[in-house]
């Protein structure tokens, strides 16, 4: 704290100016934010070190680039119900599930896992137990191809990279087929899976988008076993659920 007890508070400020920078747009690079709130790079660059530090921002490895981090849903476990996102989402999932009878979840990317942070449950005796706050591969799943074929290429082209580079990557995918699989889904707008994670369970996602920049936001998830999802159900589902993810969009900023 400085001699007057002033430094502090305008650190504070100028952290929640950065913070506030992503109610306009979802993205930013360091030098746009330092532009953006009128301070020298080099101030703008040792406060995005403390945020990402403390879990406030994240920064995209690959471009450089910076997004808010998890532990602003952390805090918003402490806000009202009609602020938190995973919370609006629920009607809307509760809706789908009524409709098609399976689990509804939806999944946001961290890096190279995606993290599952609303889940409703299936009414039937039988069925998939989506615990929310579950971080998962991305390189199985209908919702992980989701949230790497609808990134921008730049972003999917060094996210790839990365998860080929990683020992985790399994022997039994091949990765030029799994690049097709991403131009497929990309072009049909949904993508399915069957027993790639788990034996026995089936799924098929769509995409959500922030409704002013139409980027990618989260992956909205329908699954189940797979004797009940199978493809020609989950084709019967597709309509379905990619209204209910385009329903969620215009809860996104």
């Amino acid at each position: 704290m400085g001699e007057d007890g002033k430094t502090t508070v305008r650190a504070v400020e100028r952290a929640l100016d950065l913070l506030l920078c992503f109610t306009v747009r979802d993205e930013w690079a360091m030098t746009e934010l330092a532009e953006k709130v009128g301070l020298h790079k080099s101030t703008v660059h040792r406060m995005l070190a403390t945020l990402e530090e403390k879990g406030f921002v994240t920064r995209d490895r690959f471009s450089e680039r910076y997004r808010l981090g998890l532990r602003i849903w952390e805090l918003s476990a402490s806000m009202s119900g009609a602020d938190d996102p995973a919370v609006l989402a629920l009607p809307e999932m509760e809706r789908l599930r009524d409709t098609l009878g399976e689990t509804v979840s939806l999944y946001i990317r961290d890096g190279a896992e995606r993290i599952r942070i609303q889940a409703v449950q299936s009414n039937q005796a039988v069925r998939r137990v989506a615990p929310v706050g579950a971080r998962l591969p991305l390189y199985v799943g209908a919702s992980s191809k989701v949230l790497i074929a609808f990134e921008e290429q730049a972003v999917q082209a060094e996210l790839l990279a990365r998860l080929l580079a990683e020992e985790s990557w399994p022997d039994t995918i091949d990765p030029a087929f799994f690049r097709e699989q991403l131009a497929d889904i990309r072009r049909v707008g949904f993508a399915t899976s069957f027993e790639e994670r788990e034996s026995g369970a089936a799924a098929v996602a769509a995409p959500v988008f922030s409704r002013s920049s139409h980027k990618l936001m989260a992956a909205l998830s329908v699954s189940g076993p797979a004797n009940r999802l199978t493809s020609e159900v989950m084709r019967e589902h597709v309509p379905a659920i990619m209204e209910s993810a385009r329903r969620l969009s215009t809860m996104f900023r």
